[in-house]
């Protein structure tokens, strides 16, 4: 029994471990980091800046990406003391479809520009063509390093934190996430969800949105 029950920890213990990085956790937002008086800030590149997106549902998936329209970095003696980017929710991009093959729908419906009364299913850039991330901390344990911060979508926002590097060069920052995931159910993204609607038998659409976000900013 007692050979049972170890084996039982050791397999929760390394199912934790495996999930570790994988989703953001979300609970409630914290205050934004501030940068001290002799920090350096660092412009965002918006040219050289973006977020790739994956969709899954039982069907397959589709990726592409959003942009970012604006931004900043604070840093002091190579390190992020705070940060702050605007994402351009018009940009959003399908990229594994061909114009005329669905790709125009596949946007519209992501922006929510279809049937009015189903835009707030979707990401409504009409009312909100803009969200934010705001660095809240940014700490680096056993040589990994975490980005904390506020993530403001449809004007809800929720606190989402991922491990990135981060590398300067010169003047130049580059912050480069490993791919994480976060609920889209969070931030009143709805369409299609199992969490939200009943009876969609195998017509839903995952709730979680895998993420992998690169900046490049200069002094």
């Amino acid at each position: 029994m007692k050979k049972i029950i170890l084996s039982l920890v050791v397999l929760a213990t390394l199912s934790l471990t495996s999930c570790k990085n994988e989703k953001a956790e979300t609970t409630e937002p914290v205050d934004a980091a501030v940068a001290t008086e002799t920090a350096s800030t660092y412009k965002v590149d918006a040219t050289k800046s973006t977020i790739e997106w994956v969709g899954s549902k039982p069907a397959g998936k589709h990726n592409g990406t959003i942009a970012l329209s604006s931004g900043e970095l604070a840093l002091n003696n190579g390190k992020v003391e705070s940060g702050k980017f605007t994402i351009d929710m018009n940009s959003i991009t399908v990229l594994d479809l061909k114009a005329g093959d669905g790709k125009e729908d596949l946007e519209g419906h992501l922006k929510g520009l279809g049937k009015e009364e189903d835009a707030d299913h979707f990401f409504n850039t009409k009312k909100f063509p803009e969200g934010t991330f705001e660095i809240t901390s940014v700490a680096t344990v056993d040589a990994v390093t975490t980005v904390s911060g506020n993530l403001t979508l449809k004007g809800i926002t929720k606190p989402v934190s991922f491990p990135a590097t981060i590398a300067v060069d010169g003047d130049t920052v580059m912050l480069n996430s490993e791919s994480f995931k976060i609920n889209r159910t969070e931030w009143s993204v709805n369409y299609a969800s199992k969490s939200v609607f009943d009876d969609l038998k195998d017509k839903f659409v995952d709730d979680e949105i895998e993420l992998k976000v690169s900046v490049t900013a200069t002094k």
